[in-house]
């Protein structure tokens, strides 16, 4: 059956869907914990271009190369060959999955402060709703993508209202003097240097914007290749006004010991001060309905790259196969049943929303070097251009930048959590290997040996290192 066709309204709900999720509504408390409001502008400053300029090389690929019509893994598997277009893939398959489970633990967590049976998300009881939800969401879309993303639209409709309710209420009732003390106490001794403020707030700045690919991982299903470019872009920009907002406004209502202080969602805290009790209803009710559509875009995004990839021979074979709907079914059963083994994963971790964001975060970034190294390829050896022009040296700047922001980020991550992402690569590459037994191909060629070899000795090493502290992940045991 042929794919259903999304129109530009779809593509953008589906990079607004995915960005928006649970990470927008625990900002305040996040940034309070690591920097005011002048960190913040910086913070917000750095990752806003590093973004947009990875926004927009995938913007320039999808015009310049529309026959690489399958996303983030396909960019990252023509410029550096097969395995690393199989770590990609990989990467932002499992970032994907563990970004749904985060949102199931938080929206357990919310309902947790009326039913305290659920805990922080990741109690058993939590951990069955959860399952239960997982697998009714997992039906439903096995009857269509074309349903399932015409749902998405919706949703991003219905759970950006409660935001903008949001903007305006604190933009209304800021108070500034409450703003200037966060200012002076941000600038004041005691408080690190602006370097270290900002540091912390990295991997978050990398979290919320998880899904600014998801119109190009969609251009298979787009009606005009030209919407993916502008879709892309357009969705980014409009994330970002709302996720400013929501930091900056929110240093103008509390002060910000009170704001590092609040439980998540601490937007329902800001809001509460603001207007009254009815402002944490709202926020409330706000998050668990964006988490639900954030959900829906990440668990189809997911199903598209394993399907994408196995079309191209990176994945196994099987994994190609669509239903009756045209929906990926074997890629859809392999991602949520990853998503229920994580889920099941929760019980046995401390700091549970923390650390899969961290990780989710860290996973995602190999993927987006490796597309932004792909554009920097492209522009700087002239194909598709027509010799020297402004365009070629716009697009070869664009695609430095956003490469030098990937490195910082990965850099700024940690070695602790590529040990980590290694005990997921380790063991997925079976994947790999029978993708290419399926081929009759040599499993690794040259430097993906040394590839390979790297990542089975951090597994090694994050083996030993869970194995010390007694088999319990906390964000302390990972340097966070």
């Amino acid at each position: 059956m042929e794919p259903a066709k999304l129109s530009r309204t779809a593509l953008i709900a589906m990079v607004v869907g995915s960005m928006v999720g649970a990470g927008i509504f625990s900002l305040p408390s996040v940034f309070a914990r690591s920097t005011g409001p002048q960190g913040s502008l910086v913070a917000w400053a750095i990752a806003g271009v590093g973004m947009l300029t990875l926004a927009m090389v995938f913007q320039f690929l999808a015009r310049r190369r529309p026959e690489l019509d399958s996303g983030i893994f396909i960019y990252a598997k023509k410029g550096f060959g097969p395995y690393v277009g199989f770590l990609a893939a990989m990467g932002y398959w499992t970032a994907a999955c563990l970004g749904n489970v985060s949102y199931f633990v938080v929206f357990k967590a919310t309902l947790g402060a009326l039913f305290p049976i659920f805990g922080d998300g990741d109690t058993l009881p939590a951990v069955l709703v959860s399952s239960v939800l997982l697998w009714a969401t997992h039906f439903g879309i096995l009857r269509g993508i074309k349903q399932a993303a015409g749902m998405n639209t919706v949703v991003t409709i219905a759970k950006i209202v409660p935001i903008l309710i949001f903007i305006a209420c604190v933009a209304l009732a800021i108070d500034t003097d409450v703003l200037m003390e966060n200012i002076r106490e941000g600038a004041g001794p005691g408080q690190g240097s602006l370097v270290e403020q900002v540091r912390g707030t990295m991997l978050v700045t990398v979290f919320v914007f998880l899904g600014v690919e998801g119109a190009s991982v969609y251009s298979r299903y787009a009606k005009n290749r030209d919407d993916v470019a502008f879709a892309t872009v357009t969705g980014f920009l409009l994330v970002l006004a709302l996720l400013v907002s929501v930091t900056l406004l929110s240093y103008g209502i509390l002060p910000r010991a009170e704001l590092a202080g609040l439980r998540n969602p601490s937007m329902a805290g800001v809001l509460q001060a603001a207007v009254g009790p009815w402002g944490a209803v709202l926020v409330s009710v706000g998050l668990m309905v964006s988490v639900a559509g954030a959900y829906l875009s990440w668990i189809l995004l997911a199903a598209e790259v394993l399907h994408a990839a196995a079309r191209f021979g990176t994945m196994p074979e099987f994994l190609s196969r669509q239903n009756r709907h045209g929906v990926p079914h074997k890629a859809l059963w392999l991602s949520n049943g990853v998503v229920q083994v994580f889920l099941l994963g929760t019980l046995f971790t401390q700091d549970t929303f923390v650390l899969i964001k961290s990780l989710a975060s860290s996973m995602s970034l190999v993927p987006y070097f490796f597309v932004a190294g792909f554009g920097l390829l492209l522009a700087s050896r002239g194909e598709t251009y027509q010799g020297w022009s402004p365009r070629r040296c716009f697009e070869l700047c664009i695609a430095a930048v956003a490469t030098i922001y990937a490195i910082v980020m990965i850099v700024a991550g940690g070695f602790d959590y590529f040990v980590l992402s290694s005990l997921i690569y380790a063991p997925g590459t079976i994947l790999f290997v029978i993708a290419r037994k399926e081929q009759r191909s040599h499993v690794f060629d040259g430097f993906e040996w040394a590839i390979f070899g790297v990542i089975v000795l951090a597994a090694a090493a994050g083996l030993w290192g869970l194995a010390s502290s007694g088999m319990r992940l906390t964000t302390t045991a990972v340097g966070h």
